[in-house]
């Protein structure tokens, strides 16, 4: 039940151990539990004398707790109904030998090793005598020395009455001194323990909450023993593709992911996003919800295309929805522990952890909402819990519950108003272990679930909604200006190029034209110096000199 914990080890065997404290501060509980618990876990016996109440009120008042008290014989715990009327009269000398007497008997029977007196300050009350009444504890105190009994005893404590001195003695004569109390926060009590004493052993000294589950007392401390655990490199979808891309592929399974904004910016859809997803994995998944109920949430979420339904009937999903008004931060904490006892999820999403702060203390608050962080962790459970920002100034991202600084992931979501619209948008502050993005990012809901935008700038400004729409219509128009200009220059330069290579043809076939005659005038040519030549010959034969040579009168005349 976590005083273990705070006591080092549990309430001393073989010695007294005395609890004190107000009407309705858990003293009976305390006592028939720690009783339980030894018979359950050491087998042990015991007997329970009660001073106050009957036996069978006070059984009838442990029934609603999980301890199986039906299954217990009178050999494992005896109860002993020493119940004083109010009419009852003292009449002579009283003292506790025949009490005593009978409760040796009695251990020696069924061997008890343990035993509880409950209320004991009513008998005292009977002696009406301070030095009897030491006398008579002391007495009590021996034989349970002698007999090695590990003993419990109880009795009323308010600072503001006289019995708070008159039974002061009580407190010197045991080995262990616990006190419970209560004090009012808001519309909610809430009930504390402290140690106050413990001979021969450590202990923590500070007063630490107290509720009441099925499984009776829980004391809120962080068991030391799960702290250093080891951890996971394994990633799981944070919910859908684009965030995961953001996160570095996933955040990694046994961590525990944030998701801070104002209302409306979409917190729950992120949460049910990664609890179907989970679901989608075959993992059991407990959904805690303390804004609305179950059926609310699934009806809400099938707007963006998120159906747990399914996995609810499936039994992979459970809802959790709890009040948090008429509710201490402390109780809503150990209801989620027997939740994840009972069901062992492998995964939670608590949306929003913020309302634990209606009916507690900034302080409470905070110390709960660490422990709810620490508990899920420790178990190696996968967690996404939502927290409303507490301011609409989106570089104040921190909220009053103070958590953002265990969480591994931190995602915030907030408001972009820009041309007359709100817009959603999407940042990751910080997560431990990846490489995230630190783009702002458009988030976008949809019948087919959330998506997140490319980043679009304009001038420097990140533009998102309408203004995007229109900018990224104006740049489709001036594309496709473009591209109809340089459709037209195209066709100028290809008209251009046909009518060159038409002018380049004409040039070709004027310069054959050319080359034509010209070889023409050549052939004509060298045929009229063919025909000159043939009629020289000729005249040059008919002159009897075939050869071409002098004739024989121009040879006579020579050599004269």
């Amino acid at each position: 039940m976590g005083f273990d914990i705070l006591s080092h080890g549990g309430l001393p065997l073989h010695r007294t151990s005395l609890l004190i404290g107000g009407p309705g501060a858990g003293k009976t509980i305390f006592a028939l539990q720690s009783l339980v618990n030894a018979v359950k876990t050491d087998h042990a016996t015991g007997i329970f004398v009660s001073f106050e109440e009957r036996p069978s009120e006070i059984l009838e008042n442990a029934a609603g707790f999980d301890w199986g008290l039906d299954d217990l014989s009178e050999r494992q715990i005896f109860f002993i109904d020493a119940h004083l009327s109010p009419t009852v009269v003292k009449s002579g000398e009283f003292d506790l030998t025949g009490m005593i007497a009978m409760l040796a008997a009695k251990k020696e029977e069924i061997g008890a090793s343990w035993i509880v007196f409950d209320g004991i300050d009513v008998l005292l009350t009977l002696l009406q005598d301070p030095e009897a009444e030491m006398r008579e504890v002391y007495r009590l105190r021996d034989w349970l020395s002698e007999n090695a009994l590990t003993a419990i005893i109880t009795g009323k404590y308010e600072e503001y009455q006289h019995e708070a001195v008159r039974y002061g003695f009580v407190q010197f004569m045991a080995d262990c001194v616990v006190r419970l109390g209560r004090r009012q926060e808001g519309r909610v009590s809430v009930k504390w323990i402290q140690m106050m004493k413990n001979r021969g052993s450590g202990f923590a000294s500070a007063e630490f909450p107290l509720t009441f589950g099925s499984a009776g007392i829980e004391v809120a401390t962080i068991d030391p023993a799960k702290t250093g655990l080891g951890c996971s490199h394994q990633r799981v979808s944070a919910g859908f593709d684009d965030l995961d891309l953001l996160l570095g592929g996933g955040v990694f399974r046994g961590s525990s992911t944030l998701i801070t904004g104002l209302p409306g910016t979409a917190k729950t859809t992120l949460g049910g996003k990664f609890a179907e997803a989970a679901c989608g994995r075959g993992e059991r998944t407990l959904f805690v919800s303390y804004d609305e109920s179950g059926e609310q949430i699934e009806r809400n979420l099938l707007s963006v295309g998120i159906r747990l339904a399914p996995h609810r009937e499936s039994g992979l999903l459970r809802m959790f929805p709890e009040r948090t008004e008429e509710t201490s931060a402390e109780e809503l904490l150990t209801r989620l522990k027997y939740e994840i006892r009972e069901f062992r999820p492998d995964c939670i999403v608590i949306d929003p952890l913020t309302a634990i702060a209606k009916a507690s203390t900034p302080a409470t608050a905070r110390s709960v909402a660490s422990r709810f962080v620490y508990l899920i962790k420790d178990e190696g459970i996968t967690l996404f819990v939502t927290a409303l920002s507490e301011t609409e100034d989106p570089m104040a991202e921190s909220t009053d519950l103070q958590i953002s600084t265990i969480a591994d992931t931190w995602i915030h979501l907030s408001y972009m108003v820009s041309g007359g619209e709100r817009n959603r948008a999407l940042t990751i502050v910080k997560s431990r272990g990846t490489s995230h993005s630190n783009q702002v990012r458009e988030l976008l809901l949809s019948k087919t679930g959330p998506k997140l935008t490319e980043v679009y700038t304009a001038g420097g400004e990140v533009l998102m909604g309408t203004l995007r729409w229109e900018k990224e219509a104006d740049e489709v128009t001036r594309a496709s200006h473009q591209r109809a200009e340089h459709e037209q220059k195209r066709e100028q330069l290809r008209y251009s190029e046909a009518r060159i290579a038409a002018e380049i043809t004409a040039l070709e076939m004027e310069l054959e034209k050319q080359r034509a005659e010209l070889g023409s005038y050549s052939n004509d040519n060298d045929a009229r110096q063919v025909s000159v030549k043939n009629r020289e010959n000729e005249l040059r034969r008919k002159r009897g000199n075939p050869a071409g040579g002098p004739s024989e009168e121009t040879g006579k005349k020579s050599s004269k």
